[in-house]
């Protein structure tokens, strides 16, 4: 055989390769696509200007990862655990610049003065309902102790809201081994969105709500940076989708026939970034979040707890505990580099709210209550004639 057909043939064998590897990364992306929910996105809402990551999600943040545990039995029972992990390493150990902004204080969040005081956290972050706030904190203590063994104070980060209209919140189901197999499960890559750990029994405008993420990257001229938001909706207000004024079409909003009394309820916000920034502009980072909340119609009204925890993974920001050197030298973005930052957490907020109600379905729990999923598709309808 010939010198120039056989490196023909090895090209040719090379670029076969690719080709096979392309399409079994695509048969990949459609295999995990059709294991989760459509999303906003599907049904033609691109609510902002800035471009969300690979998977939209708070895990296009490098190192954080996503677990859930879905707790569904009998008739009554609709809760459940999600964890968020900062980083794959021991979090106690090498701690992140963190910030939490209460955006209307009507809630249990635990753990809050300690990363007030300190500007850090030292836990995955938990979320659940309201009345298992205690045996998350404990949870998270018992997976703390376990990976320290000379540690003998653990600040857990615990936030809630109350699913107690489809879930029998009162029996307090979520035990210990659901939070520690929510955090043990978490993952990178695409997340599990609506009806799914925390979101389980969870209401939003009237509708089905739940655990919804989202992402922002910014233009490499403007840092590159990238914003990933989590939330846990279970609130009111006038529901807006990409400025469309779903919630009045539909004629179901708060102090209406349809929707009087529904109007309170709380939202957690997680917000993560790799900009290396501390907790003075993380904490200005998460107030935007409410501007996010406030774009979907969220009216933060009087019995709401709503509240974002915003946290950092850049390394050379995290907290040793094991201190070697007495200073530490810290990077931080200029205050006049930081809008581009505001306006991604907006709009990722935004879009992980929409997308917690748009992956939801129907649900019936406690009591034979039932909470109907958001009908997007009669809502693209409205959007459209609207339009004419």
């Amino acid at each position: 055989m010939g010198v120039e057909n056989s490196v023909f043939l090895r090209l040719t064998f090379i670029k076969q390769i690719k080709m096979l590897r392309f399409s079994l990364f695509f048969l990949l992306l459609l295999t995990i696509s059709s294991a989760f929910s459509q999303r906003l996105r599907d049904y033609d809402f691109t609510p902002g200007v800035m471009i969300p990551g690979a998977f939209n999600a708070i895990t296009d943040v490098e190192g954080v990862k996503v677990g859930h545990t879905t707790i569904v039995v009998g008739d009554a029972i609709r809760t459940g655990v999600t964890a968020i992990l900062p980083h794959p390493g021991n979090i106690f150990q090498e701690k992140v610049p963190a910030a939490i902004y209460i955006g209307n204080g009507f809630g249990k969040l635990a753990g809050y003065s300690q990363v007030e005081e300190l500007g850090n956290i030292e836990t995955p972050i938990v979320l659940t309902n309201t009345l298992s706030v205690p045996i998350a904190c404990d949870a998270l203590i018992t997976y703390t102790l376990e990976q320290n063994k000379d540690v003998r104070s653990v600040n857990s980060v615990v936030g809630e809201t109350n699913d107690g209209w489809l879930n029998d919140i009162r029996g307090r189901h979520v035990k210990e081994e659901h939070v520690l197999s929510a955090i043990e499960s978490a993952t990178s890559g695409p997340v599990e969105e609506g009806n799914v750990g925390a979101g389980t029994g969870t209401i939003c405008f009237g509708f089905k709500g739940g655990i919804g993420t989202s992402s922002r990257v910014l233009p490499d001229d403007l840092g590159g940076y990238t914003v990933g938001v989590l939330v846990q909706s279970n609130f009111g207000g006038v529901l807006k989708i990409d400025d469309f004024n779903a919630g009045e079409a539909l004629g179901k909003f708060p102090f209406s026939e349809s929707i009087r009394n529904q109007e309170d309820g709380s939202c957690m916000i997680v917000v993560a970034t790799d900009t290396p920034i501390g907790p003075r502009n993380l904490k200005r980072l998460a107030k935007r979040a409410m501007m996010g909340l406030a774009k979907t119609g969220g009216i933060a009204s009087n019995g709401s707890g709503d509240y974002v925890i915003a946290f950092s993974t850049a390394k050379e920001n995290r907290v040793p505990y094991n201190i070697k050197n007495p200073e530490m030298e810290l990077k931080e973005l200029h205050n006049d580099k930081m809008s581009p930052l505001f306006l991604a957490t907006i709009e990722a907020t935004e879009e992980a709210i929409l997308n917690s109600m748009v992956t939801a379905k129907t649900t019936t729990g406690r009591d034979g209550h039932k909470i109907e999923a958001l009908p997007i598709e009669k809502i693209v309808e409205l959007r459209k004639n609207a339009k004419h």
